[in-house]
């Protein structure tokens, strides 16, 4: 039987799978449901398992019954902490908690996947090396991606090549696009607590006004990207969290922000705190205040191996019978899959899930109404598999 047909023949359950994940979202590194169909699903397939893989993840392998590289394929697991609104009958039965990225539909097709090629391959007989299904916990901002390679997710058998997918509201249903070289960016957070001297709303000549230190620095940070980066060199801060204040005749003693820093170039990424920090000192000195400066480096930049996504647009023509899109711009959002694609070559695309006729997948993700047209799955299962399986006989021509 060959792909097109056995993948038809998974179709309806794997929508059931996305539809009982998207029923029951489980949080970063609280993915223990999740996790445990997950291993129930691949165990019943017969294949490899490890499980509680930095702390929630789990590895499934396909093992070749004969020689051969390892390439790695991976989904995420986790939700996001928001009230679901799409009225469907699959909706979220969990209160304040929702797949509105779209992880749930990454690990049902990845289930799929693993099916369909545990299928196809007769159990890995018809294989020449390892297949690996990475299910991975808290991408959205913990990053559960390094815990898993820290692990060794990506050892025994050592992976030598990894691909995953992201649905996009942006296409439409069973489109695949791929950006070549750089495709997102690295995210990092700076932690600021701005000191003064507290004191009466009445008397401002007696206090430090960390307030106003804090709106003077927040104008002056905007000049790090319009006035010291270059023009095409793309970055952003921005400032998200401000917390400062008691009522309106207290001077707070103390203002605490939270900035996001955006940026594809590692270079510019080095740079970037002493940046900061010189116009944070700057601002506090001027205005007799004190910083304190907290600096975590999250996820790294996203890079698309050429040969990999030369892959990807390969599987795509012989699943779609069209060229996969080219994504024109690199993403200044982040994904923790760069942890991976950092180890070994790799590639992620996108998988369009919108149908406007429908109404299904106009909503962007981290959208209340976010959902997607199902039957985008049945192209993603393919084309995961199809390059899995190419990657593989590459290795032998």
């Amino acid at each position: 039987m060959g792909m097109a047909q056995t993948a038809r023949d998974l179709y309806d359950r794997v929508v059931e799978l996305r539809r009982r994940f998207h029923m029951n979202p489980e949080l970063a590194m609280e993915e223990l449901q999740t996790a445990a169909h997950v291993t129930q699903v691949l165990r019943s397939e017969g294949m490899e398992v490890r499980t509680g893989v930095g702390k929630t993840g789990v590895v499934g392998l396909l093992r070749g019954r004969r020689p051969g590289p390892t390439v790695a394929l991976r989904a995420d697991m986790d939700a996001l902490p928001m009230t679901e609104e799409t009225g469907a009958p699959y909706a979220s039965k969990v209160s304040e908690r929702m797949h509105a990225c779209g992880h749930d539909a990454h690990t049902a097709n990845l289930l799929g996947v693993s099916m369909l090629l545990n299928q196809i391959t007769k159990g890995g007989e018809r294989l020449a090396g390892n297949i690996k299904f990475l299910f991975q916990p808290a991408e959205e901002g913990s990053g559960g991606a390094r815990p898993m390679i820290e692990d060794g997710a990506l050892t025994d058998p050592d992976v030598d090549a990894v691909f995953g997918l992201h649905v996009s509201s942006e296409l439409p249903t069973g489109t695949i696009a791929v950006k070549e070289g750089v495709a997102s960016a690295s995210s990092d957070t700076a932690y600021i607590r701005i000191v003064g001297q507290g004191g009466h709303g009445a008397h401002p000549e007696k206090t430090v006004d960390s307030i106003v230190v804090a709106s003077h620095f927040i104008t002056a940070l905007q000049t790090v990207v319009s006035r010291e980066i270059k023009p095409n060199d793309a970055a952003v801060v921005s400032v998200g969290r401000i917390i400062g204040g008691y009522r309106s005749n207290i001077i707070a003693p103390r203002v605490e922000l939270e900035a996001t820093v955006r940026t594809l170039d590692p270079e510019v990424r080095a740079s970037m705190r002493e940046r900061i920090e010189r116009i944070l000192a700057g601002t506090t000195s001027a205005f007799r205040a004190d910083y304190e400066l907290d600096y975590a480096y999250g996820y790294p930049s996203q890079h698309n191996d050429e040969e990999m996504v030369k892959l990807v647009r390969a599987a795509a023509r012989s699943v779609t019978s069209s060229d996969a899109e080219t994504i024109p711009d690199p993403s200044m959002g982040a994904e923790d899959f760069g942890y991976f694609s950092s180890e070994v070559p790799g590639c992620f695309f996108a998988l369009g899930v919108r149908n406007e006729t429908e109404g299904l997948g106009v909503y962007p993700a981290h959208h209340p109404c976010f959902d997607i047209d199902e039957r985008a799955l049945y192209t993603g299962m393919q084309v995961m598999a199809q390059v899995a399986l190419d990657y593989l006989e590459r290795a032998f021509e």
